[in-house]
């Protein structure tokens, strides 16, 4: 009998105490003052919505003070997929190519959640050559910002199109990457025949070294025409900070309607930004000629993603095609319109 009182007073005094104990730890480290979320984007204005919320503190502001948020700063697509396996970044701003190859490479970790824009990609080349279509390129020598990143991809897939790939696969085209700045010292230096390249850089790269325009971002869409940038957060981050997850979210689309609504505006923050991180401001109308090529958009375009798996498979740069309804969760972002909280 005592034996038995002993069992009872377990489990209905001391396995209740444990589960509340348990239970205050979860809730302590929701709670916990040194909670932070790491928030990642290129200095581009084809991440937009990051630099204008980084500015105005939006993003901090519909987070909250008892979270910090924090910023790192990419080149390029598949340097910020690292970054996430390495579990240094929660939410980034990125291309959805990279976020494909994070998604296959992590076994479906990585989670596409929202749009941020489309367009924003020029083919430009050196002002002395005479290329005026994909063909031309045979034998050129090419400059991405970064292999496997999005403009890479779409470059290989644009090539393909013409029948050439680079010479790694036996072709004669050579893709290098660099990054964008130097790409622009590059081509002045008549180093390399062309380059594939994110805005402002297509519209410098016309302006500043007169680089002749092979294809813009609406006659590249009419090859491949994907979303230019996507934000992706972990499943593991999703889940347990979805509370999070929807704040910045709301302020994606807040930042998202300010831009809209007050462009000369956003064009002066945009610029501070890209001044403050890379000491290199743009001059004013090569940011508004930019802006001419970008579509803000927070909708997932799920054909065009679709479109651009089909093409990074069909590269080779995938054993499997991945499921889109795994890669992709718009849940929250659903909600939140559906409630129109912002």
């Amino acid at each position: 009998m005592e034996i038995k009182r002993y069992y009872k007073v377990i489990t209905f005094v001391i396995l209740p105490i444990a589960f509340l104990f348990l239970l205050s730890g979860c809730y302590a480290r929701k709670k916990d003052k040194n909670l932070k979320v790491r928030i990642a984007f290129f200095p581009n204005i084809t991440h937009a919505q990051a630099l204008v919320g980084k500015e105005l503190g939006i993003f901090q502001k519909r987070i909250g003070k008892d979270v910090k948020v924090e910023y790192k700063v990419f080149n390029a697509g598949p340097a910020e997929i690292e970054a996430f396996l390495a579990d240094e970044v929660d939410i980034g701003y990125i291309g959805p190519i990279p976020a494909i190859n994070g998604f296959a490479k992590t076994n479906g970790e990585i989670k596409i959640i929202a749009g941020a824009t489309n367009g924003g990609m020029m083919l430009v080349s050196r002002q002395d050559l005479n290329i005026k279509n994909l063909d031309d390129l045979k034998g050129k020598k090419i400059a991405v910002p970064q292999y496997g990143n999005t403009q890479d991809i779409v470059l290989r897939f644009l090539l393909s199109k013409a029948g050439l790939k680079d010479t790694t696969k036996g072709g004669d085209v050579e893709i290098i990457q660099a990054e964008n700045p130097d790409i622009k010292t590059l081509l002045d230096r008549n180093q390399i025949d062309a380059a594939l390249v994110p805005e402002p850089w297509g519209t410098r790269l016309k302006k500043e070294v007169n680089s002749n325009v092979v294809l813009d971002s609406s006659q590249i869409r009419q090859y491949i025409d994907i979303p230019t940038t996507v934000i992706i957060t972990t499943t593991k981050f999703l889940k347990e900070y979805s509370d999070i997850v929807e704040k910045f979210l709301i302020a994606h689309l807040e930042v998202t309607d300010f831009i809209e609504k007050n462009p000369e505006k956003s064009y002066e923050i945009i610029n501070n930004q890209i001044s403050e991180i890379t000491s290199k401001p743009l001059p004013a109308d090569i940011l508004k000629d930019s802006f001419k090529n970008i579509k803000l958009s927070s909708e997932i375009q799920r054909k065009s993603l679709e479109k651009a798996i089909e093409s990074y498979f069909e590269l080779g740069y995938l054993r499997e095609k991945p499921n889109i309804e795994k890669l992709v969760n718009t849940e929250i972002l659903d909600r939140i319109k559906n409630k129109e909280v912002y």
